[in-house]
């Protein structure tokens, strides 16, 4: 089931915060550079231009060590998940 949120804060290029949760949100199958890593604040700020002040639908799969949710996330129709993966490739 998909819950509706609002992105309050993208902490890296695969996490993020809500305005309803208690702990952040980690892409499903993302995997960004972390901070201090090359690439990190490219990441962050790719996924903040998709979702940063948006609402967006999140689809639990699973839970990590962190307690984070692992999630598929959408705007809209579109998958963000999707768009990270791609936007990696390039």
């Amino acid at each position: 089931m998909r819950r509706k949120e609002k992105v309050t804060k993208v902490i890296d290029g695969d996490t993020f915060e809500t305005d309803s949760r208690k702990n952040s949100v980690r892409l499903a199958n993302v995997d960004t550079p972390e901070k201090g890593q090359r690439g990190a604040a490219g990441a962050r700020e790719k996924l903040k231009k998709l979702i940063a002040g948006e609402d967006v639908g999140i689809e639990t799969v699973a839970r990590d060590k962190y307690g984070r949710s692992v999630a598929r996330v959408y705007l809209g129709r579109e998958s963000v998940n999707k768009k990270m993966q791609a936007k990696g490739k390039k």
